[in-house]
C-alpha cells in the first residue's frame, strides 16, 4: 500500500511539473471596422507576415485609399497582444506597431520617430 503511494505521489509531481502547452498566439486575420466608421480593412497572411489592406474608406477625398496596404512583422508578446513594425507600401514608411487582439474587437498603435508621435485606433471585427 505504502509503494502505491508512492507511486501515486511521483505522478502526480510529474504531471504537474510537465511543461504547459503554449496558447496560440494572437490572430487578427479577418474584416474589421473602425470603431469611428471612416475604413475598414482585411487582415491576411502574406509571406511570413501579415498585410492590412482598407476595403473601403468612407471619405475618398482623405489620405487614406482604398488598396493602401500595411506589411506587418508583428511577434506575440502575450496571449492576446503582438509588437513589432509595419511598412506602409504607398507611403514608404515604417512604424513601430502594436496590437492588441481580442475574439471580437482589435486595438492598433503605431509609432514614428522612436515613439514620439503615436496613432491609435480601435476596430471591430465584422463578417
Amino acid at each position: 500500500m505504502m509503494l502505491k503511494r508512492r507511486f501515486g505521489l511521483a505522478a502526480a509531481l510529474l504531471v504537474s511539473s510537465a511543461p504547459l502547452a503554449h496558447a496560440a498566439p494572437p490572430d487578427p486575420t479577418g474584416n474589421w471596422v473602425r470603431n469611428d466608421g471612416t475604413s475598414k480593412i482585411t487582415i491576411v497572411p502574406c509571406g511570413t507576415n501579415i498585410c492590412a489592406t482598407n476595403t473601403w474608406i468612407k471619405d475618398p477625398d482623405s489620405e487614406e485609399k482604398v488598396g493602401d496596404r500595411l506589411i506587418l512583422t508583428l511577434k506575440p508578446v502575450s496571449a492576446d497582444e503582438l509588437d513589432g513594425d509595419a511598412h506602409d507600401e504607398r507611403r514608404n514608411m515604417n512604424y513601430e506597431m502594436r496590437m492588441t487582439v481580442q475574439p471580437t474587437s482589435l486595438k492598433t498603435s503605431g509609432c514614428i520617430l522612436f515613439g514620439l508621435l503615436c496613432r491609435s485606433a480601435e476596430w471591430t471585427r465584422i463578417p
